[in-house]
């Protein structure tokens, strides 16, 4: 494992959290239960949502949402090539085919609403939106595309803990939006979802899937408000635990002020990377928009050798990614992928920097001198696109 300057993401789990932790393990009771019903009161109040549904990881909850919105086979979902593969793994699992569109522009790469609708066919039945490093893209046209075109609208909404447009959490702009407590995540516990909805008959369906389409809980059990129960539903154990549910509650009430460290971050990454050559970040948020900034993405000139950049930056102690490979290039979603010139242009350009709440301008710096000098050297044309995959240099980033 190479000791890195300046990591992608870095997690400090402070003593207070530990404290949390150590007393459910104390509590005798660590499957779902008491503070998985205060997670869920707390991130509902957060996002605004009339239910917060917590799960045992993001791509549980994707795949909730969408089984319990009743997708399956011979539906269409438009969903975006640029995201994590559980997007689209999500839509599949219940038969359902995802049907990939292309982004915005080279700087604004979140699903474009023109080319969402120009994906939507007979068999569509919803769009699964994904906001991107945390900002709300096109969100609110999608909404008014969905609407207009009798579809569902999902939200991946894996990036935007804390993200707001114009007052409204991302995420509750769909019929259910599915959030990430993945461990380079803005609110990380190591591995964990919620999924939110104001619809209380989605919200009932999802609880009942969560937990094997049981018609009572172990908690509710142990409480003697049921003496047995029923299945009813083909369900999934998708239950989160305890000790993952209070620490997830516990940086909850932190979470605003974290991001607000990031926006500064955010600002003065453009600031100073305004002076570097070959170098342009994604779009800043939008008017109305308080981020979460998860991530920050650069897009490199075609003259600039992505590996080799990145081997550069590597060499200075400072680790990249790339976020993401397209989804339609991996092998599984590759026979009868459509053309999406755009997702395949930005993929082949973006390196995402460090980007974390307790970044220091120190650190920040470090990142700002090593662009610099890799930006400087220019071997050739950006090679063509590598469809299907990452490198060793992500390793240890982790996948979502």
């Amino acid at each position: 494992m190479p000791t890195w300057k300046v990591p992608l993401a870095d997690v400090r789990v402070p003593a207070a959290d530990i404290d949390v932790v150590a007393e459910t393990y104390r509590s005798g009771w660590l499957s779902m239960g008491p503070e998985t019903e205060r997670l869920e009161a707390a991130f509902a109040e957060y996002s605004g949502a009339r239910d917060a549904i917590a799960v045992a990881n993001g791509t549980a909850a994707l795949h909730l949402a969408c089984a319990a919105a009743g997708l399956g086979p011979g539906d269409d979902v438009v969903v975006p090539s640029l995201t994590f593969v559980a997007t689209a793994n999500a839509v599949a699992y219940t038969g359902a085919r995802p049907v990939f569109a292309d982004i915005r522009d080279l700087e604004e790469p979140w699903l474009a609403v023109d080319a969402c609708e120009a994906a939507v066919g007979p068999a569509t039945s919803a769009i699964f939106a994904m906001a991107y490093g945390g900002h709300g893209g096109e969100i609110k046209d999608l909404r008014a595309l969905a609407d207009k075109r009798g579809l569902l609208l999902l939200e991946d909404a894996a990036h935007a803990a804390g993200s707001r447009l114009d007052g409204r959490h991302l995420g509750t702009f769909g019929r259910a939006g599915a959030f990430s407590l993945f461990s380079n995540k803005n609110l990380a516990v190591g591995e964990g979802g919620v999924v939110v909805t104001d619809d209380p008959d989605l919200a009932a369906r999802m609880r009942l899937l969560r937990s094997h389409g049981m018609t009572t809980l172990t908690w509710d059990r142990h409480r003697g408000h049921a003496a047995s129960y029923d299945v009813v539903a083909l369900g999934y154990n998708y239950r989160i635990d305890e000790p993952r549910a209070a620490l997830a509650r516990t940086r909850l009430a932190r979470l605003d002020e974290e991001n607000s460290h990031r926006r500064r971050l955010d600002a003065r990454y453009r600031e100073l990377l305004a002076e570097v050559d070959g170098i342009t970040p994604t779009a800043p948020p939008q008017n109305g928009l308080q981020s979460s900034h998860h991530l920050f993405a650069i897009v490199l000139e075609e003259t600039l050798d992505r590996d080799r950049f990145r081997t550069d930056v590597a060499a200075r102690g400072v680790q990249t990614s790339v976020h993401y490979p397209p989804v339609h290039g991996f092998s599984i979603y590759r026979e009868g992928a459509p053309n999406l010139p755009l997702t395949d242009a930005y993929a082949a350009r973006t390196v995402t920097l460090p980007m974390f709440a307790h970044m220091s301008e120190d650190q920040q710096d470090l990142v700002i001198a090593a662009v610099s000098d890799a930006a400087r050297n220019r071997p050739g044309l950006n090679p063509a696109p590598r469809r299907g995959g990452s490198d060793a240099r992500d390793r240890g980033a982790g996948p979502e």
